[in-house]
């Protein structure tokens, strides 16, 4: 068993979790996942026939409701696999940097991985799917190692607060940047002006297909570093003292989620807040020990995003909401009361 001190000040409340209740909430979870599943290739601009659906699962497309259940398959696939993505990269952000307002796109490494594709598009032609994920991972690399390197500034080092205002300048320029090249630029435009928002709406299997790989590296590399994550949030020196390489346990669990971060960012553009409020819910159901709470974060993840692109769809029939916008208008009165409440203060 575990404890989570909620609060983590002199009135902390020990909740336990034990591997029953664990296994329970997991369940819960996979069937939410499940059950959003199912909405997200049912409900839609078009409300389909059960007769419609199945024939559409089995690659049918002969009638308007068929067609879109076709569509809505890939699109649910990309919702869940980035919902993941990002939740496990929020969490994994979360136990390097001890910040728990830590979020790729609160750091600014979304918007890095955005201004790095945006260049490469404009000013090198970059044309090829797997260039994208490959530069996007690249500019989520610099933009998180120029965040870290900045609020490590000072003789407190790097504090959840000059963290937090170096990723928020950080993320501020770039999203201008951003806008400053792909203005001007009346062939790019319109083609990345939906994707600045984030949403799955353009998904196909051949998407899927190239961003898989990296996702899953991605991934590999965080679930192995969950164990070295635990001594990491004992703090630096108990860590090197239970025989961890901090500096190299840091740089390996930070190349997984900017991986993950970058990749997703790529395909589905800069969404935000799910790495943010994913991580705080599951340790709520989890605890703290990283070797379950990165797989409650990966299923809550893939919901979150899946919901959020079933609300996007339906609230504005017969039109979509990306759903970056939807995440957006749950994460910006999280992270606010997170804020109040933690007083970004460290994990």
């Amino acid at each position: 068993m575990t404890t989570l001190d909620i609060g983590r000040g002199r009135d902390a409340v020990p909740v336990r979790h034990p591997a029953r209740g664990r296994i329970l909430w997991l369940l819960a979870t996979i069937a939410v996942l499940a059950a959003l599943m199912a909405a997200s290739v049912t409900f839609g601009s078009r409300t389909v026939a059960w007769s419609d659906i199945w024939a559409g699962l089995g690659g049918a497309d002969d009638t308007l409701g068929q067609a879109a259940v076709a569509q809505r398959v890939p699109r649910t696939l990309l919702a869940m696999l980035i919902g993941a993505a990002l939740g496990v990269s929020g969490t994994v952000m979360q136990g390097v940097t001890r910040n728990p307002l830590a979020d790729p796109g609160i750091l600014g490494v979304n918007m890095g991985a955005s201004l790095a594709v945006v260049t490469a598009v404009a000013f090198f032609g970059l044309a090829s799917p797997t260039g994208y994920i490959w530069v996007a991972m690249a500019g989520a690399a610099v933009s998180a190692l120029f965040v870290y390197t900045v609020g490590s500034l000072g003789r407190d080092g790097a504090t959840p607060l000059k963290l937090t205002l170096a990723g928020a300048a950080t993320s501020a320029a770039s999203a201008s940047l951003v806008s400053a090249v792909v203005l001007p630029r009346n062939d790019i435009a319109g083609g990345f002006r939906l994707w600045q928002v984030g949403g799955v709406g353009g998904a196909s299997y051949e998407r899927i297909g190239q961003v898989l790989p990296f996702l899953t590296a991605g991934l590999l590399v965080c679930l192995l570093c969950a164990r070295a994550l635990n001594s990491l949030a004992l703090g630096d020196d108990l860590a090197a003292g239970l025989g961890e390489r901090v500096a190299l346990v840091r740089a390996a669990a930070s190349l997984g989620a900017v991986v993950l971060c970058g990749s997703a960012t790529a395909v589905a553009g800069p969404i935000a807040f799910v790495g943010l409020l994913v991580p705080h819910a599951c340790r709520l159901l989890a605890g703290v020990d990283h070797r379950w709470l990165l797989p409650f974060t990966a299923l809550a993840g893939a919901s979150l995003l899946t919901a959020g692109d079933v609300v996007g769809r339906v609230v504005a029939r017969p039109e979509d909401i990306e759903v970056g916008i939807v995440t957006a208008l749950i994460g910006a009165p999280f992270f606010i009361n997170i804020v109040r409440r933690q007083k970004v203060r460290e994990l």
